[in-house]
């Protein structure tokens, strides 16, 4: 006698909807990962923006510690901004690895007098969105440009 066989056939009705909602969470994580990466590069480019704006000052109008650091917070409208550390002046003499710091009353090497400098600093805390994201942001966003006055 021969055996019957029953087909059995499986509902894949709601397939669907429980594999969106395991990968759901998995999405939501990518998605904060790339906001967060977005708001820290659009804060990092504000944040540069600042300091060249501080070096264009003192560019034209000269050395003054005040009005550059002025400049460097009213540069972008960003809240948070600031000039920290403090602009500084220097002499320096330039050459293949950059601006090497000397007194001002020295020669540089190819017996010029140094020039004068200014090293602009621009800072904003960055408070991210979610928590232990385990993204390597730094907390605070910093820049910096130097100038040659003379």
């Amino acid at each position: 006698m021969r055996a019957k066989s029953r087909l059995v056939i499986a509902s894949v009705s709601g397939s669907a909807a429980i594999e969106f909602g395991l990968i759901f969470p998995l999405l939501l994580v990518l998605l904060a990962g790339v906001v967060e990466v977005g708001f820290a590069m659009r804060e990092a480019m504000q944040v540069q923006d600042a300091a060249e704006v501080g070096a264009g000052y003192a560019i034209k109008n000269g050395w003054n510690s005040a009005a550059i650091s002025a400049a460097v917070v009213n540069a972008t409208g960003a809240t948070g901004v600031t000039a920290a550390p403090a602009p500084t002046q220097y002499c320096g003499c330039p050459g293949a690895a950059g601006v090497t710091a000397v007194l001002c009353t020295a020669t540089c090497a190819a017996g010029v007098a140094p020039g004068v400098y200014v090293r602009v600093n621009a800072s904003r805390p960055h408070v991210t969105i979610l928590n232990n994201l385990g993204l390597p942001i730094p907390a605070t966003i910093t820049a910096h440009a130097i100038v040659r006055l003379q």
